[in-house]
């Protein structure tokens, strides 16, 4: 294909007016006015919706169906006419979305597939490497060239490793150790190693992988914050609730942060350090939220389904996706000054649970098992004929497992409402993969 970053500008470089008039007055989009990102918005969409309508069958199609004549939004209101983009349509169709001659594709990510048929995902070089880098982050990302950066993400076929990897040598100038993710040249012994002997200070990882490897180290006599010293670690890639993140902290010496993004989006939400949701990454992409049901969208504080609109693509542009996520968003309340919107989570539409007919939550249910010491950061949800079983590993106690049984059930009581039984298993299995914590087997 011959993909080469060619000297004619993109249309997405236009908006860089904002951002560098934004730097003129010292200041990045993470303080301007709410008012100020709107217009942003509304000129990136438009830039977007022209692009696609010259460039892309499918997307011109739908925008007519819809009843538009142009391509082109009054307000940020009139977003909610556009089409939606589900998965489904997408799934093992390579070219449906993509809006560039393909001699300009410089890099082809994918999705696991484990639903379906995978997205095939395509990204320009200046899509990775000018367009990517365009707004800057300055106070969620308050990094630099002296960091020495971890990625345990897997490399294979995956947009978030190489995204990192991206941000922090071109962005910062920082040390990138690419570590990967249990892969046959990443063991965790050498990915300890490499982390030790170069004294990183970032890792960037899943909950699941950073909890593999707190135990490894543990075995191999290494002490965290002492042997290895991270300042923070970024954890992405899977779900995550507050107490298993306290317990990472605890166990690695350091705060942990969650980002929220995809392999469809890139980064989309970002948190500060006060730890009171995710910071959009409004310059990347344009969030709602809609109900579930109707698709309408809701308001600030309403719960329903996580809609994006990637912002600076120019391969293959995302408009109005629907995530599958459920979350809400609220307006900014930063003690940092940040004014980006609040992305607040609540788990995937398909792992939400049903308990006695009461919907729960899994990251809930997490939260609250991760409150007994007693049992390991290992667990899992188990849903077939007899009904909902929560299975846990012990974890540095004297108690027997009756005794954890008894322990969890009184506090999941406590705590939820409901009665759950509990099944105590000495060592449940560690995954390299994304964890899955839910099983649902067939009656």
């Amino acid at each position: 294909m011959g993909a080469v970053l060619h000297g004619e500008k993109t249309h997405i470089q236009s908006l860089s007016t904002f951002f560098d008039n934004w730097h003129d007055r010292g200041t990045t989009i993470e303080y301007v006015s709410p008012e100020e990102v709107q217009e942003y918005h509304l000129h990136a969409l438009n830039l977007t919706l022209q692009y696609v309508w010259d460039n892309n069958a499918y997307y011109r199609d739908q925008l007519i169906q819809a009843g538009f004549d142009s391509p082109q939004l009054d307000s940020l209101q009139d977003l909610s006419r556009v089409p939606f983009l589900i998965k489904d349509t997408l799934q093992g169709d390579k070219d449906k979305l993509l809006c560039c001659d393909s001699r300009k594709i410089g890099q082809v990510h994918t999705t696991s597939g484990t639903t379906g048929q995978p997205l095939y995902l395509s990204y320009s070089l200046a899509d990775q490497f000018i367009h990517e880098f365009i707004p800057k982050y300055t106070t969620l990302f308050d990094d630099h060239e002296n960091d020495v950066v971890g990625i345990a993400l897997p490399y294979e076929f995956s947009q978030a490793a190489l995204g990192f990897q991206r941000l922090y040598q071109f962005i910062y100038g920082a040390t990138v150790l690419s570590l990967g993710k249990g892969g046959y040249l990443s063991t965790i012994d050498k990915t300890l190693d490499i982390l030790k002997v170069y004294n990183a200070t970032i890792l960037i990882t899943t909950p699941s992988y950073a909890s593999i490897l707190a135990e490894e180290c543990e075995k191999l006599g290494i002490v965290l914050g002492e042997d290895i010293r991270l300042k923070k670690i970024w954890i992405t890639g899977e779900g995550c609730s507050p107490q298993f993140r306290n317990r990472l902290e605890d166990w690695w010496k350091c705060p942990v942060h969650f980002l929220y993004g995809s392999t469809e989006i890139g980064v989309i939400g970002v948190e500060c350090s006060e730890h009171h949701g995710y910071h959009l990454a409004e310059g990347h992409v344009k969030v709602e939220v809609v109900d579930i049901q109707s698709g309408e969208p809701l308001a600030y504080g309403e719960v329903g389904e996580i809609v994006m609109t990637s912002l600076l693509k120019e391969a293959m542009p995302f408009i109005r996706y629907r995530t599958g996520d459920i979350g809400y968003l609220e307006k900014s309340n930063c003690s940092l000054g940040i004014q980006l919107d609040t992305l607040h989570l609540r788990g995937r539409m398909a792992g939400q649970l049903e308990i006695d007919g009461k919907p729960v939550s899994p990251m809930m249910l997490e939260h609250f098992l991760m409150e007994v010491p007693d049992i390991s950061m290992w667990y899992h949800f188990i849903l077939d004929e007899e009904g909902f079983t929560i299975e846990v590993e012990p974890f540095k106690t004297d108690l027997t497992e009756e005794e954890i049984a008894e322990k969890v059930q009184r506090h999941m009581k406590q705590k939820i409402g409901l009665d759950f039984r509990v099944k105590v298993t000495s060592q449940l299995p560690r995954t390299y993969s994304k964890v899955n914590r839910i099983i649902r087997k067939p009656n």
